[in-house]
């Protein structure tokens, strides 16, 4: 008993020196310009504040104009940086920068690693153990993610394995949802898609509706839902191993507009612009062309979000997701830590013009960005229909759109041996870290070995 008291305390002492180690270097890199040059430094910094921000507002313009007022536009967003990063180095600041930037990293991951044990561990989906399944029926889309199935040989592996397959046709459309009711009748006890998100959603809801598992194997082009399932998007016949050695997960059902969705439904700027029938071949050229109407709402609808007790009005794009985005980490953004909270993410933007641009760069917690959980999101608009893209499919759905989530309305079988989904590491929180840093004694955060609040999971 001994021991564990000792081995507890002593990590409650790394955590406290990791949160002091935290705010001594916040502290230094936000004093280093003026450590190097004195009230001139800070000057200088406050100049490079205003620097970002004249970017922000230059690349709004270059977004929201044509021709040679978009060119100036880009000009000044691409040169503002180099102005500002000219003005450190002539006056010798480029060292200070450099050490303050370092400064920031240390306190950002010590302060990440004193709160990582401190706080409550991230709810995991707990897996089934369920037997294989003996009637697979599995639908390829042999041209998705640049023919992944015949380089991954995934047809092979899964007929090996058991499993009929489906090869869609590359030509001519068909109704995927009607073939996986088909096969379910026939008597298939599991349903699988190697193809896009949006072929996956309209299967999945048929899997859901009938009770059966389904298998997502990552040949798409992004695989956003293998991605946050934990799947192997780098070699997606690892995902058919499923088929044999596999457990289950309870996972959410998006639905819009009683469409299915596994990721998002967009609105807005990005649902108009999957519409026209040249983006597919050129993405960036077919966005800048219809961006200067969209972003000052000289064409497409005005809408209006209605989420819980919130309301926007007026965003350029709404996002809604089955289960929230990660926010507070860089390098997960595009992620979603779990797939059965019960919760539709949503993310709303409204940006009126250059300064609103600038602000929302120097503070993306301003009135521009709204984010928000919600059962239920009901998008309308001044139109009888609204462009949306969902999953990335463009459609044309009749306004108002009711979003819900259908909480584990999925039974999803994967691989028992998986990548799996990062951690998510903890969001700074300065308040838990000054508090942490002042401790003393075992029980000043975490609590007392044995007692309720400790090891909290």
């Amino acid at each position: 008993m001994r021991t564990g008291w000792d081995a507890h305390g002593r990590v409650q002492r790394a955590q406290r020196w990791a949160a002091r180690a935290s705010l001594v270097s916040a502290a230094l890199a936000a004093l280093m310009p003026l450590l190097y040059a004195g009230v001139g430094g800070v000057l200088l910094l406050l100049v490079g504040v205003a620097g970002l921000a004249a970017a922000a507002a230059a690349l709004w313009w270059a977004l929201t104009t044509r021709g040679a007022v978009r060119a100036a536009a880009a000009a000044l967003a691409a040169a503002t940086p180099l102005a500002v990063i000219g003005l450190f180095a002539a006056a010798g600041l480029l060292r200070a920068l450099a050490v303050s930037l370092a400064l920031w990293v240390v306190a950002v991951w010590t302060g990440r690693y004193a709160l990582r044990s401190t706080g409550l561990r991230p709810v995991r989906a707990k897996e089934l153990r369920t037997p294989p399944p003996r009637r697979a029926v599995l639908f390829m889309n042999p041209r998705s993610g640049g023919a992944k199935v015949e380089r991954f040989r995934l047809r092979e592996k899964a007929e090996r394995l058991g499993a009929r397959v489906v090869l869609l046709d590359a030509v001519r459309h068909q109704d995927v949802a009607e073939l996986a009711r088909r096969a379910v009748a026939d008597g298939a006890d599991l349903l699988g898609v190697a193809g896009g998100d949006g072929t996956q959603a309209l299967v999945a809801a048929v899997a859901a509706e009938h009770g059966v598992p389904f298998l997502v194997v990552a040949a798409g082009t992004r695989n956003h839902f293998a991605m946050d399932l934990g799947l192997d998007r780098d070699d997606p016949a690892a995902c058919l191993d499923a088929l044999t050695d596999g457990v289950e997960l309870r996972v959410d059902l998006g639905f819009a507009g009683g469409r299915p969705f596994v990721n998002n439904v967009s609105f807005g700027v990005y649902g108009a612009v999957v519409q026209s029938p040249d983006y597919r071949e050129d993405k960036v050229g077919t966005a800048l062309d219809m961006l200067p109407d969209l972003l000052t709402r000289q064409s497409g609808p005005r809408l209006t979000a209605r989420a819980g007790d919130t309301t926007l009005t007026g965003p350029q794009a709404v996002l809604v997701s089955n289960n929230p985005y990660r926010r507070d980490d860089p390098f997960g953004l595009g992620r979603r830590e779990r797939l059965d909270s019960g919760f539709l993410g949503v993310l709303g933007v409204r940006v009126d013009g250059a300064a609103a641009a600038a602000g929302l760069l120097l503070d993306p917690e301003a009135n521009g960005l709204t984010a928000l959980t919600a059962r239920e999101v009901v998008v309308d608009a001044d139109s009888p229909t609204i462009q949306v893209g969902i999953d990335g499919e463009a459609l044309v759905l009749p306004a108002p759109v009711h979003c819900r989530v259908a909480p584990g309305a999925l039974r999803v079988r994967v691989p028992r041996l998986r990548p799996g989904v990062p951690e998510a590491p903890p969001a700074l929180d300065w308040r838990r870290l000054r508090k942490l840093a002042a401790a003393v004694g075992r029980t000043a955060v975490t609590g007392r070995p044995g007692s309720r609040h400790a090891h909290q999971r």
